[in-house]
């Protein structure tokens, strides 16, 4: 059973244009590189050979799991979101009740996070406590620290 992956527009392009340049430049290169290490002889000795060899078996993992996850992505319309309760692509502005410290995150899909953007993944604790919480609401959420609670102040988008 397939996993889907819930992409923005922008998300899945960064994707796509990922995978282009992994097929059009990277597999090129190490197919050249394994050419040239072959043309130094002896294989069964051939350092830069193994190691040409090897690098090809990851690039094609990772061109094989870019396809997947592109494939097996679903495309999220933010014209059709909805701020009455916590869900994917929404961002919240949440305060820590015990330092009082306020925090505003978007929730992506697993591939866009990136936490320098304020992006979490919805995988995480915090965004599985978010989830389907209203504006002032209570989210309790365990972290390995033990559990913290947060406020839910906005919901947008």
């Amino acid at each position: 059973m397939a996993t889907f992956t819930y992409l923005t527009k922008e998300g899945l392009k960064k994707l796509t244009d990922e995978l282009d340049r992994l097929i059009a430049i990277e597999r090129p290169n190490i197919s050249r590189q394994i050419a040239e290490a072959r043309e130094k002889g002896d294989l069964s000795e051939n350092a830069e050979y193994d190691a040409a060899k090897e690098a090809q078996g990851l690039l094609e993992l990772k061109i094989a799991k870019l396809q997947e996850t592109i494939q097996n992505s679903r495309l999220i319309d933010p014209s059709k979101m909805q701020t009455e309760v916590v869900q994917i692509m929404n961002k919240v502005t949440i305060q820590n009740m015990k330092n009082k410290a306020k925090m505003t995150y978007t929730i992506v899909g697993e591939s866009e996070a990136n936490l320098r953007e304020f992006k979490i993944s919805i995988g995480t604790p915090i965004a599985q406590g978010l989830l389907g919480k209203k504006v002032g609401e209570i989210a309790k959420i365990k972290i390995p620290a033990g559990e913290v609670e947060f406020k839910i102040l906005e919901i947008g988008i």
